[in-house]
């Protein structure tokens, strides 16, 4: 099954997912690298450059501590376009939902006032300035975090 899967490319055979450490949240683990990426995409196209340069995705936060690790990490860049993280917010079955692309838990978030827009899908920024997650339309060009 692993051969299988790591030939689809969804696991890798000789690098085994890492176990969650004792201690760390649901989601999150301290084995995570994160690479500012100051080229400008598209949220889709943030995805696609984190899956192909990275083999990661773009990153999922889930607590207090990582979301100012990364705000401090995408301010050492210079950066003044606030850049997407994985989060998107659209309606399903009916209610409008956040979830992380990546499929880890919702467990935390860091919206700002009135925030996440309820209008149409939308993608979700990381303020280098003030550490909020904001509401984008998905077509924006904008740096990007990824995770791998």
């Amino acid at each position: 099954l692993l051969l299988a899967l790591a030939l689809l490319g969804t696991v890798s055979a000789s690098h085994p997912a890492p176990r969650q450490p004792q201690g760390v949240p649901a989601g999150e683990t301290t084995q995570l690298r994160y690479a500012v990426v100051t080229k400008l995409r598209t949220y889709s196209g943030a995805q696609s450059y984190c899956k192909d340069v990275y083999r990661g995705q773009l990153a999922s936060v889930h607590s207090a501590a990582r979301n100012q690790e990364l705000q401090k990490l995408a301010g050492t860049y210079k950066i003044i376009i606030s850049p997407w993280i994985g989060a998107v917010t659209s309606r399903r079955a009916g209610q409008w939902e956040s979830y992380w692309e990546d499929s880890s838990p919702w467990n935390y978030a860091n919206w700002a006032p009135t925030h996440p827009f309820h209008i149409v899908t939308t993608c979700t920024t990381l303020s280098i300035r003030d550490g909020l997650w904001r509401s984008h339309f998905c077509f924006q060009l904008r740096p990007f975090i990824c995770q791998y």
